[in-house]
């Protein structure tokens, strides 16, 4: 499966890399849908959350309906009824009145199971977390929750004892280790197969730092430089070339 789709940057014939992390998170994922529940995916930029829970969730479709929601700004609970409407595809115009909203949403939910991909949910403040467990705890709507975040995600949850005691699994992105580094960027894309390991190790300590985002701009450049000065393989003078980019 290639990673177009979902990397930050474009990258032809990058792959997806089943790393623990992303083993994780499927299984945590199903666990959560199975169960109706409420999963809270937690971690630093460029770690892999989103990438990884797009390509869970992508696994579950056609029989899950999935509907995802990003946040790029602190949303009230109004902000997230309207994002709530159109993510359900809701017909007709949104309802002015807060109870009037919330009977239409509940009604819509309640017709079959769905799950809410909630990405950048660092973004979210308790006024709008409680909204979404106002809607999970309705007993007639069938809702399992994934909120997809850096820290500020996790801080926000815990701090509220309502919130955080309904989230049936936490699971935190860290970076990729030294040895996750050996293993996964090989795979992650033609240009490090045949690098030597000391080479990834190189550019891992002086550019990438376990960061999946951050290789993927450094394989882009890199990507760039082989073709620009038609060398074969990876090596350290190309790579110090690529580093002077990310400076």
């Amino acid at each position: 499966m290639t990673a177009a789709t979902y990397q930050y940057v474009d990258l032809p014939d990058a792959s997806v890399v089943t790393t623990r992390a992303l083993l994780t998170a499927r299984e945590n994922i199903s666990d959560t849908v199975a169960a109706r529940a409420i999963m809270c995916i937690h971690g630093g930029a460029g770690f892999g959350k989103t990438l990884a829970v797009n390509i869970c969730l992508r696994g579950l479709e056609p029989h899950e309906d999935v509907r995802k929601i990003t946040f790029r700004a602190r949303p009230t609970a109004r902000a997230v009824r309207y994002e709530l409407f159109t993510a359900l595809d809701l017909a007709g115009e949104p309802p002015r009145r807060p109870s009037e909203f919330d009977r239409l949403l509940k009604t819509a939910l309640a017709e079959r199971p769905r799950t809410f991909l909630v990405d950048e949910a660092q973004w979210l403040n308790g006024e709008a977390f409680e909204y979404f467990r106002y809607l999970w705890d309705e007993p007639s709507t069938q809702l399992a929750i994934i909120f997809v975040g850096g820290e500020g995600c996790h801080t926000v949850l815990r701090r509220e004892p309502m919130l955080s005691s309904r989230i049936f699994i936490w699971q935190h992105f860290t970076r990729l280790t030294p040895s996750e580094v050996l293993e996964a960027i090989p795979l992650f894309h033609p240009v490090w197969a045949d690098a030597d390991a000391d080479d990834i190790t190189f550019a891992d300590q002086h550019a990438a730092h376990g960061n999946f985002r951050a290789w993927a701009q450094l394989t882009a450049h890199t990507r760039t430089a082989l073709t620009r000065t038609g060398r074969p393989r990876v090596d350290q003078e190309l790579l110090r070339w690529a580093f002077s980019r990310l400076a």
